[in-house]
């Protein structure tokens, strides 16, 4: 009777691993069509001032972490976790079309961004429970899901590109309706092929107290990972505008160089993810961090498209790195609950951009867009000081 279900399970585990990788890339995709191009789409489109640009990502941030924080509460006590990515893709789908078809800034802020609050919440889920299911299938979790953001840096090498074609040659209606397709089709591979794994009561063990012995630890990698967060929201808000407005190159760069970054992050996380045990989490978040300082010394003294361009590979050294290793490193110091170390590791991205919408737009309101660079350098060099206090795990 045992030997059935030990030859199906290489099937099963197979088609449950390609189901991830693919609503992975499509979660990415539906991100990464949306996000590069906002700030232009909020200045042109809904002919918002910079300084209502940065408080629309504070704003959308506020409320992220509020739906967020909710969710990952739920799903790591009860429930399945399966049903909830399906039901927020389906919500994210929701928040495309109104995006596609309404100008008004307070109803794309409250309602809009509440809706994709739901839609952003699919990609940490999915993440929680691609680790529960590495755990309980016995695969390595690191490099299990090194894979996996690997595939969401591979949409971020399609998306920014295609987002810039599809709104400045059909408009940003088709650009938004593009997205939403995609997270229809992610919610429908979710409901068919993702596995179901439903919560049990859990008697408490020590294991549980790991959040408390690691407290201060936590607390500074959330400050690390938040400030490096906020350093690449301020250079995605901040970005394209740079671009077009004070340098006067193309459009299509902006999208280009995000596709260069996140094409070079999938080496690179795929790479940290293979030695992340031989020289530790730690050592490679070192790593990241002085890549983040010298790419940003570079954002400010150079403008050259050729030499913009090469900067990528130091910023995808630092995206790449935070983007595959944070998240475990938070992972490590709370076991037991993945859904919440996912979930925290998550919002400091949404505080990071708290931080980058209040000063990006009054930054540029009040001087230009090339000095929120110099403020990106500053955040940089406080995550250092942090970093090198934190201790390995």
């Amino acid at each position: 009777m045992q030997n059935i279900p030990a030859a199906a399970r290489p099937r099963s585990l197979d088609a449950a691993s390609a189901s991830f990788l693919i609503v992975a890339f499509l979660t990415g995709i539906a991100g990464a069509l949306q996000t590069p191009t906002l700030s232009l789409f909020l200045t042109e489109e809904v002919h918002a001032r910079p300084a209502m640009v940065g408080f629309f990502f504070t704003g959308s941030a506020i409320i992220g972490i509020l739906v967020s924080q909710f969710l990952a509460g739920r799903s790591d006590k009860k429930g399945d976790r399966k049903s909830l990515i399906f039901v927020c893709c389906l919500l994210g789908a929701l928040a495309c079309v109104l995006f596609a078809w309404n100008r008004n800034y307070f109803i794309l802020l409250f309602v809009g961004v509440f809706l994709s609050s739901f839609g952003s919440t699919a990609n940490p889920q999915m993440f929680a429970l691609a680790r529960e299911h590495a755990d309980r299938t016995g695969r390595e979790a690191v490099m299990f899901s090194s894979i996996l953001r690997a595939q969401v840096s591979l949409a971020w090498v399609v998306g920014p590109p295609l987002a810039y074609a599809l709104a400045m040659g059909f408009g940003f209606e088709v650009m938004y309706l593009s997205a939403a397709a995609a997270f229809v089709v992610c919610a429908l591979i979710v409901w068919g092929f993702l596995p179901s794994m439903r919560k049990e009561p859990q008697a408490t063990s020590t294991t549980l107290e790991a959040p408390r012995r690691n407290r201060r630890d936590a607390l500074l990698l959330f400050v690390i990972c938040t400030l490096m967060w906020g350093t690449n929201s301020l250079y995605i808000i901040n970005m394209p505008l740079y671009i077009i407005n004070e340098l006067h190159l193309p459009e299509k760069l902006a999208g280009v160089m995000m596709g260069t970054a996140a094409g070079l992050e999938i080496p690179t996380m795929l790479i940290a993810g293979y030695y992340a045990k031989r020289f530790g989490k730690r050592f490679l978040m070192r790593a990241a961090i002085v890549g983040g300082v010298l790419f940003y010394i570079g954002m400010i003294t150079l403008t050259n498209p050729i030499m913009l361009l090469a900067l990528q590979l130091l910023n995808a050294i630092y995206i790449g790195i935070l983007a595959g290793i944070g998240m475990l490193y938070f992972q490590d110091l709370m076991p037991g609950q993945a859904g919440a170390a996912t979930t925290l590791y998550t919002n400091t991205t949404r505080v990071g951009w708290i931080i980058a919408g209040s000063l990006a737009g009054v930054i540029a309101e009040i001087w230009n867009y090339h000095a929120v660079f110099y403020v990106a350098l500053v955040m940089t060099a406080a995550a250092v000081w942090c970093l090198w206090r934190i201790k390995d795990v």
